[in-house]
């Protein structure tokens, strides 16, 4: 429960966004003026509505108050006397849009409960209890959040922004594509809240119902980007009353008003007529608004201390960490598909290689097949990354993007909490897929730990490179097909190129072989032509027709020398998706993923 009382003011905002020109064929953007001087005012427990037609600057104006928007924007958003920042409004206040964005497995009280804040333990379990009581969620507690209809999403939406405890919620068209009743439900709690948490709550609506009216204590119509009035609900009335537009009887106020802010598009004599009357309107109140006066709180007047902290760096990495867990262990067709992805799908892929390879013997035919059977290894293990990366980590990515943008944790944060989860399960799954793979390739003239070390290396270091490239391409592409394929084809460049089992290494420009140097594939591939053919003797027969490859000879042609003393062939393997991993978190907290999340969101 917020104590102080707290001011929210908007001061001659003017804002220029880019807009799509009315050409549908060339889809061109231009600038234009979205925002035109507009002023608002709105206290602790008070409910503002903002209310326009589709393309009058509601979602403008929210973006320019939480600080979310790079465009030019001038003019004042003061809290308490203070300007607004993007730090200040992630720490204080909250923003909800009508995209609900949760993660598939987990519970309503679990959403919550692994929401970060500054309160932990029991304190954080009853706050927990008190939001869903409040949003009357209380019954569907421990429903999964994929079970939920719109109207509880929405509302759990709210509680995840309600259990940080903002002296300020924005709110982006919260009763978009809600039933009467579950709009007019969503509308008093949010009223509630207001009064009973000392929330000052700033919302959008397109097309108000009536009942909705008691619970909103001030207003502002936009239309065009302009002003028609701002204000309290109850001088609303008498306002437009005292300049020739009184409300009919039984006429909804909220609707009566929002019409005559709009402009009528039906022929160009109306919409003319509708313009000027409206510039008109926008600029009488702009002469007569005593919000035109200032700020309330100039000059640090009446401000009061704004002591709301942000939770610690561990306290956020440790809740990700428990919500991933949560969401793997989770009892439900999410918790077994993640489980199933993450431990089961690659040994079960080596182990239909038995199906092909497990009666090769050391003949002539037999020595091709293992050559075939090393690319099918590289394969599937790069192929299981991209098919569990894919399939799990979109999901939090898109949840990552609206909880950056509020400023709750960051990149690092993130790819920390999923490598976390991410990495133990990979070793175990690869250390059963050696397991199953070892009697296919047993080479009785090396020792087994060593190619039973040489064959994890190679299955993990290959699982978990495939993982961090789509982690990366999932910066810059949205689409998790787009970014499978993309990762799937420099995957099957780099087989074929640094492999040695689709063309001989020695027959490669020198170019291309010395750019090998860098690539992942030509280790793990070494390692691989290592354990399976290094010192085996071939049971071979010379003929006219039939020629005996020799396997030192066979190893030198395709992938260079190999010497079962070059260990460091292991240690590169591993380096290199390691050092990818920690390159992803550089560039998670680097501007330019600002900018790709903000494209993301606004998609």
């Amino acid at each position: 429960m917020i104590t102080n009382d707290f001011v929210l003011e908007a001061h001659n905002i003017y804002h220029t966004a880019e807009v799509v020109s009315g050409d549908c064929f060339s889809g061109n953007k231009n600038s234009a003026l979205v925002l035109k001087g507009v002023n608002l005012v709105v206290h602790s427990g008070e409910v503002l509505a903002i209310l326009g037609s589709k393309g009058s600057g509601k979602k403008a104006l929210l973006d320019v108050i939480s600080r979310r928007t790079k465009e030019s924007s001038r003019g004042q958003v003061l809290l308490n006397g203070a300007a607004m920042t993007k730090s200040l409004f992630g720490r204080c206040c909250g923003y909800v849009t009508h995209e609900n964005d949760f993660i598939p497995g987990l519970t309503a009280f679990q959403t919550l409960q692994y929401t970060p804040t500054v309160s932990n333990g029991f304190i954080k379990q009853s706050k927990v209890r008190q939001v869903l009581a409040d949003l009357t969620l209380s019954q569907v507690a421990n429903k999964k959040v994929e079970n939920l209809n719109i109207s509880e999403k929405r509302r759990l939406a709210i509680g995840i922004q309600l259990i940080r405890d903002p002296v300020m919620l924005l709110l982006d068209e919260p009763t978009q594509g809600l039933d009467p009743l579950s709009a007019y439900l969503l509308i008093s709690i949010l009223s509630n809240s207001a009064k009973k948490l000392g929330c000052g709550i700033i919302l959008s609506l397109e097309k108000p119902r009536s009942d909705v009216f008691p619970f909103l204590d001030r207003a502002l119509f936009l239309c065009l980007g302009g002003a028609v009035y701002s204000g309290g609900t109850r001088a609303m009335l008498e306002y437009f009353h005292g300049i020739g537009f009184p409300c009919p009887q039984l006429e909804n106020p909220l609707m009566y008003y929002l019409c005559l802010s709009t402009v009528d598009r039906r022929s160009r004599d109306r919409f003319l007529e509708s313009s000027q009357q409206i510039e008109a309107l926008v600029q009488r109140f702009a002469r007569e608004s005593p919000l035109n006066d200032g700020p309330i709180m100039a000059n640090g007047f009446g401000k009061l201390p704004l002591s709301y902290a942000k939770p610690g760096v561990f306290n956020v990495w440790g809740l990700l960490f428990l919500k991933m867990l949560a969401v793997n262990f989770s009892c439900g067709s999410t918790g077994l598909k993640s489980l199933f992805l993450r431990l089961i799908a690659l040994p079960l892929a080596i182990g239909s290689m038995w199906i092909f390879y497990s009666n090769i013997k050391d003949d002539s035919k037999g020595f091709y097949s293992k050559n075939g059977m090393i690319l099918n290894v590289l394969g599937i293990s790069y192929g299981c990354g991209i098919l569990t990366t894919m399939s799990i980590f979109p999901q939090w990515r898109k949840r990552f993007y609206h909880d950056a943008a509020d400023g709750l944790y960051s990149g690092v944060s993130l790819l920390l909490a999923y490598n976390a989860v991410s990495i133990p399960f990979s070793i175990i799954s690869a250390a059963i897929a050696t397991c199953v793979l070892y009697p296919i390739i047993l080479n009785p003239f090396i020792p087994i730990h060593v190619s039973v070390a040489y064959l994890f290396v190679v299955i993990w270091s290959c699982y978990f490179l495939a993982e961090q490239l789509c982690v990366l391409f999932c910066l810059f592409i949205r689409s998790r097909i787009n970014v499978a394929v993309a990762v799937s084809y420099i995957v099957c460049i780099c087989v074929a190129l640094s492999s040695g089992t689709v063309r001989s290494f020695k027959g490669l420009h020198p170019f291309l072989q010395d750019y090998n140097k860098i690539v992942h594939t030509k280790y793990a591939s070494a390692l691989l032509h290592s354990a399976v053919f290094l010192s085996r003797n071939m049971k071979c027969e010379q003929t006219a027709t039939v020629s005996c490859p020799v396997p030192a000879d066979y190893l030198v042609n395709r992938i260079g020398e190999a010497d079962i003393e070059e260990n460091h062939f292991i240690v590169i393997a591993i380096v290199i998706p390691v050092a990818l991993a920690i390159f992803n978190m550089i560039l998670y907290t680097l501007p330019i993923a600002n900018r790709m999340f903000r494209k993301h969101i606004e998609k």
